[in-house]
């Protein structure tokens, strides 16, 4: 991809194929580095090192200069924002208030608006003066740690440690600091009791822990504190905007030199957890059914005997860098599900390294029967929206591409004597513009699917490159809080044209368009690696105007299940870019009985009102959504196993009136689900649309209970 010129309008937008770039964002450019070769012990970094150089100054002047002329968003480079920065970089070191004291922090004051005149000079010292005293704070509670593994620990006070503390007020000085980490460490060893470890067992993955802790922070050198703070000075802008420093530049070429290995998951740091942000489609993990979104990886072990080592409090790179490896290999992941707290129970899965399978992330269809009726709705789901560009660029006429494929399903499906569509879209994070836009055309004669506005307010509308419609009947599309870039144009574009209806959760509501600019082709000082620097140059609306930036998609009937995702996605991040409203491009609604719309809703409402699998599943999530947002576990060895006993026996009770209610035998108490045998909610939810759309279709059918 070309990077913005210095000068003069930035590169037309209409040119990328893939423009949705949430797929190289920090966060998924670290989960690609699991398909990377493991690095070599990396020595710690003398404190005299920690210093910025001229390679790192002329960085800084050549980011704030692309930021300043060509970002979507004019953020002036000022006290406001030094404020910002200031806070911002605190959190990336410290974000659960554990580390620094009150007194670290008044002290650093003095830097909250003169950041925005250190990167204008630039004078970088700041970053490294607070990264110092960071990694004084880190060697002090590290040995505070190994002191307390000393002591007996008492499990039969009634004490309350709080495991959550990134909104907390930072401690008011080392003794409170002090209190903070007994009951942490007090913790730690209580959660590995549970698990019947024995003593000597408990205190040496502990002081392993700790060391590793302190180890991973020495590690950290000059480019990696300048990576952290300029992207405290990005992510004040705008959050999809983020700096890649020489070494996670070239972790990213080589990524996308080689072909995709590994156990398929975008990873973040969630606290003192690596959590497993997304499942990718076709990968080892989507294909084994073990590993879920949310899950927290807690431990790593190579093979099917290697020793499990534990990874809490690790850096995620160091997390990484254990999960990664060749094709056809064993890792073996230590799991806190989703929905479990502290005390566990935690799971050990196995999963085989393997390639991304394209034919895995293609498209596929299925067939839903409408309870006493004789309606038939076919399903497509349409996991990513994906192009075999390496085939096309060769001249294969049959190159797999996602509107090709559901072309070709379409025909499929109409030999089969449906009534209706439903386009599944839940979890599609995006993928090419190109696609996106083909995608849209089998379902629209012709017409404008989506309107670009870039940085200098210029408007490109982007058309159905295909004249001509492969499927003009029913449609319904299913969405949910991770559908996001092009799932929201196909959906926007479907709702405008009035072609369809939407049924599920607002959309994720990431409606920009992210440019990755090579610092070095600007710079051009020789051999000097400055990086790259990933920049939003441009938003994407609606062909009515709006924006699903934002707010997303809201679809015509949303699920209940949509009350948990009030504080996720787009809206949930700090600094994203507000909704907007442009001009509306020029086209013709279709005839998709809009009015209809209220009819078929009251019925659903009705209908899941009795509909215990609906029901259950709610009552599923509710559980959930509770223990993610407790912050406080009890220290009484006696409540803490009460409370883990309570949570499995509720888990387990839900999960069989689930089996049940869709005929399977319950599971005994003292047998772990098989994942295998486990009820998907999503199928709950899917085949509610599909009896949505039937009722669409069929006003005068009375809808039966699911």
């Amino acid at each position: 991809m070309e990077p913005l010129p210095v000068r003069g309008r930035p590169s037309p937008i209409s040119q990328y194929q893939s423009v949705f770039m949430k797929k190289f964002t920090n966060i998924l450019l670290i989960s690609i580095s699991l398909f990377l070769p493991a690095l070599a012990e990396i020595p710690t970094v003398p404190l005299s090192e920690l210093k910025s150089d001229a390679n790192h100054e002329k960085s800084a002047e050549i980011i704030t200069h692309i930021i300043d002329v060509y970002h979507y968003k004019k953020k002036p480079l000022d006290d406001s924002l030094s404020s910002q920065m200031l806070d911002n970089y605190l959190k990336s070191l410290d974000q659960n208030h554990s580390f620094f004291t009150r007194q670290d922090i008044d002290e650093f004051e003095r830097y909250r608006y003169k950041l925005d005149d250190a990167l204008n000079k630039p004078d970088l010292s700041p970053a490294f003066v607070i990264f110092k005293r960071y990694r004084q704070r880190i060697d002090e509670r590290i040995k505070y740690a190994l002191n307390q593994l000393k002591s007996d620990f008492d499990f039969s006070l009634q004490e309350v440690y709080q495991f959550d503390r990134r909104e907390s007020k930072w401690a008011k000085d080392k003794q409170v600091l002090d209190e903070l980490w007994r009951k942490r460490i007090k913790n730690d060893y209580l959660s590995l009791l549970l698990t019947d470890k024995k003593e000597d067992e408990i205190k040496e993955t502990l002081a392993k822990r700790y060391k590793r802790l302190r180890t991973s922070t020495f590690q950290l050198d000059a480019n990696d504190v300048f990576q952290t703070f300029i992207n405290a000075y990005t992510m004040a802008i705008e959050p999809h905007t983020s700096y890649f420093s020489p070494r996670t530049s070239e972790n990213f070429d080589i990524s996308m030199r080689l072909s995709l290995e590994g156990i398929g998951a975008v990873l973040r740091a969630e606290t003192d957890y690596t959590q497993v942000q997304k499942i990718i489609a076709g990968g080892p993990a989507d294909l084994s059914k073990q590993l879920y979104a949310e899950d927290r990886i807690v431990g790593v072990g190579q093979d099917v005997d290697g020793e499990i080592v534990d990874v809490i409090g690790w850096r995620l790179d160091d997390v990484v860098d254990l999960i990664r490896g060749a094709k056809d290999t064993v890792v073996r992941l230590e799991v806190l599900p989703k929905g479990t707290g502290p005390e566990g129970p935690n799971k050990i899965i196995s999963i085989v390294r393997d390639k991304i399978k394209l034919e895995e992330q293609a498209a596929k269809s299925s067939i839903i029967e409408i309870p006493d009726s004789k309606g038939r709705i076919g399903v497509i789901d349409v996991p990513t929206f994906y192009s075999d560009f390496a085939a096309q660029a060769r001249g294969e006429k049959d190159y797999k591409s996602t509107s090709r494929d559901v072309r070709r399903i379409l025909t499929e499906l109409d030999k089969e004597d449906i009534d209706g569509i439903v386009i599944d879209l839940r979890s599609n994070g995006g993928g090419s513009l190109a696609e996106a836009l083909e995608f849209t055309g089998l379902f629209i004669e012709s017409g404008p699917v989506v309107q670009t506005k870039d940085a200098s307010g210029r408007i490109e509308i982007n058309n159905d490159p295909d004249p001509g419609i492969a499927y003009a009947g029913p449609l319904a599309v299913l969405v949910d809080r991770n559908s996001a870039s092009a799932s929201e144009i196909f959906a926007g574009a479907i709702q405008d044209y009035r072609r369809g209806i939407i049924i599920g959760e607002p959309t994720f509501g990431k409606g920009t368009v992210q440019q990755i600019v090579d610092l070095n082709r600007i710079a051009r000082d020789g051999n000097n690696d400055h990086g790259r620097l990933k920049t939003t140059i441009a938003q994407f609306f609606r062909i009515s105007g709006g924006s699903n930036q934002h707010k997303g998609v809201i679809p015509d009937i949303i699920f209940p299940t949509a009350k948990t995702a009030t504080d996720y996605g787009e809206r949930a991040l700090d600094n994203a870019l507000p909704w907007e409203k442009i001009k509306p491009a020029r086209y013709l609604s279709a005839s998709a009985p809009v009015d209809s719309f209220a009819r078929v809703r009251q019925q659903y409402e009705l209908r899941i009102k009795s509909n215990k699998l609906f029901q259950l599943l709610l009552e599923q999530q509710a559980l959930t959504q509770a223990a993610s947002k407790k912050k406080t576990v009890s220290l009484l060895k006696d409540e803490r196993k009460s409370e883990r006993e309570r949570l499995l026996d509720t888990k387990l009770k839900l999960q069989n009136e689930l089996r049940i209610a869709q005929g399977l035998e319950p599971l005994p108490k003292d047998v772990e689900p098989d994942e295998s045998e486990k009820v998907e909610p999503i199928d709950i939810l899917l085949e509610e649309t599909a009896q949505i759309l039937f009722d669409l279709i069929s006003p005068t059918h009375s809808t039966a209970q699911l």
